[in-house]
């Protein structure tokens, strides 16, 4: 089970992001790498590899967005769909 700690000064924050095949990795700030499918994600599934590499991490690594696809994935919300997957 993941547990966010929501307060300013411990935030589980994006470190890190890659992309193999299509899947999209997230290596977060607390040590952990979580992984999701780009098909779970509409506007990514639509781009290529070089759109997916074109990434902002935004308010110190809480937002990924990608504006030439128009998607923003927020850590907690990547998180919660990570654990009602498995």
């Amino acid at each position: 089970m993941t547990i966010l700690v929501k307060n300013k000064f411990n935030m589980v924050t994006a470190k890190k992001i890659w992309f193999e095949e299509r899947t999209i990795y997230v290596e977060l700030n607390d040590g952990r790498i979580v992984s999701a499918p780009v098909d779970r994600y509409p506007n990514l599934s639509k781009g290529d590899p070089d759109q997916w590499n074109n990434y902002e991490l935004w308010n110190g690594g809480e937002w990924i967005h990608w504006e030439e696809l128009d998607e923003d994935l927020s850590i907690e919300g990547f998180l919660k769909l990570d654990n009602e997957a498995a």
